[in-house]
């Protein structure tokens, strides 16, 4: 098994929901387009035995001179295949005007927090996830707080002990 033949078939099956597709540190690095994000990362994993989310996370590119795409966010999927020891990276750009993005939660049981974070780091939802809700932050925290527009000096609302607690003392 090689990135030749993993990458001749994406481009087979998907071929324009394929933005690029590259090999950088001895990892192939896929960029797609969002609305194809379950359906890729299921033909990897059924097809290709990449078994293992190692990570998935968010990033913000505002601001950032240099970028190819014209969205905002990316979420990024890590995942490996223990049987043929290669690593994939997927990429899928975001638009903040439009987060949302495919939840793989029922590909990957690991999937869950992962992508509860980046909603509650970045604000990207998650459809069809089974339980998306803050994971770090508070309920009443407004905002977003990896966004590179997020105020540094934002007052947030105070919970008392009590609101925590539910008054169980």
């Amino acid at each position: 098994m090689n990135f030749e033949n993993i990458e001749k078939e994406l481009k087979s099956l998907f071929g324009e929901d394929i933005r690029e597709i590259f090999v950088n540190f001895d990892n192939l690095t896929v960029v797609i387009k969002k609305e194809k994000t379950y359906d890729i990362v299921k033909f990897l994993k059924e097809n290709f035995e990449f078994n293992f989310l190692m990570d998935l996370f968010g990033i913000d590119f505002l601001n950032y001179p240099s970028r190819k795409y014209k969205e905002r966010f990316e979420v990024v999927y890590n995942l490996y295949s223990l049987k043929n020891n290669l690593r994939i990276i997927i990429k899928a750009p975001v638009d903040e005007n439009n987060p949302f993005i495919n939840s793989i939660v029922s590909l990957y049981d690991s999937a869950n927090w992962y992508e509860r974070e980046v909603y509650d780091m970045y604000g990207i939802v998650f459809e069809n996830h089974p339980d998306l809700r803050r994971i770090l932050m508070y309920d009443e925290f407004v905002g977003y707080p990896l966004r590179k527009d997020y105020p540094l000096k934002k007052r947030q609302p105070r919970i008392s002990y009590r609101e925590i607690d539910n008054g169980n003392n």
